[in-house]
């Protein structure tokens, strides 16, 4: 297809020119990418109204999907300009499909803000949502967004996808915490883009309906010598709520 188009719009003509000369394909690059997308929408419209086709295309992934192009598209779909999409590698879909988290539900959120504190902000307002979330992260950031997730939502089991389809791709699992210790042991871990993949929150526990019921099977728990962490676990498992909740309730009680 890249063949039979008048002209492509790249995020990066460099990157793409040795894709298309891989392929043996002559065809004009024009670059398109966030600081210049805007300006380039009249120029391509101009190219589509003497009736060439033009193709657009990403570095990696799908375009629009955390890459320009939404402008672009959004235009020409107001203008009436037919827009077809082609299946091709999405980073998104990929890490999903072999991290072992629920797909049933899930929230894409493309990148955490960079500074600190915004990044908590934004992990804190996702903390109690269900559905698996999905995150890109850049390696400089990679262990930031896990420290950031360990004081938002310590204890949720987290997928991280590496340098997916390439040499060294890589899935690694476990808490926030463990994560952290893991590319803090081995810095290559913390090489190449990123996919953050995280549980979603735990159903909130109607204490008001359970709090017989949970008193009962905790004082079960510890009347039978289980351990507050074992027993935290089991609460979970048969009345819903967070593991951290129970512990401390557990403990409590033990007390």
């Amino acid at each position: 297809m890249l063949g039979q188009v008048a002209r492509v719009a790249a995020e990066d003509t460099r990157h793409s020119q040795r894709l298309l000369t891989h392929l043996g394909i002559s065809v004009p690059l024009l670059s398109l990418h966030e600081h210049n997308e805007a300006a380039r929408v009249a120029q391509l419209t101009q190219c589509l109204a003497v009736g060439e086709d033009i193709a657009l295309i990403s570095d990696a992934g799908t375009p629009l999907i955390s890459d320009p192009g939404f402008i672009l598209v959004r235009e020409l779909r107001t203008l009436a300009y037919p827009v077809v999409p082609v299946p091709g590698p999405s980073a998104l879909i990929t890490a999903l499909s072999a991290a072992g988290l629920p797909t049933d539900r899930f929230a894409f959120h493309g990148f955490l803000p960079a500074k600190p504190g915004a990044r908590r902000k934004a992990l804190a307002a996702l903390a109690e949502n269900r559905e698996t979330l999905v995150f890109y992260e850049s390696p400089h950031r990679i262990c930031h967004t896990l420290t950031a997730l360990d004081e938002v939502m310590p204890g949720r089991h987290t997928v991280l996808a590496r340098e997916l389809t390439k040499t060294f791709e890589t899935f690694l699992s476990g808490t926030p915490a463990e994560l952290g210790a893991t590319l803090a042991a081995d810095p290559n871990q913390a090489r190449g883009e990123f996919v953050v993949m995280v549980e979603g929150g735990a159903p909130a526990v109607d204490h008001e309906r359970r709090d017989v019921s949970a008193e009962a099977l905790l004082d079960a728990l510890l009347a039978e010598g289980v351990g507050v962490k074992q027993g935290a676990a089991v609460a979970a498992r048969v009345l819903g709520g967070r593991k951290k909740a129970w512990y401390a309730r557990l403990q409590a009680l033990k007390g």
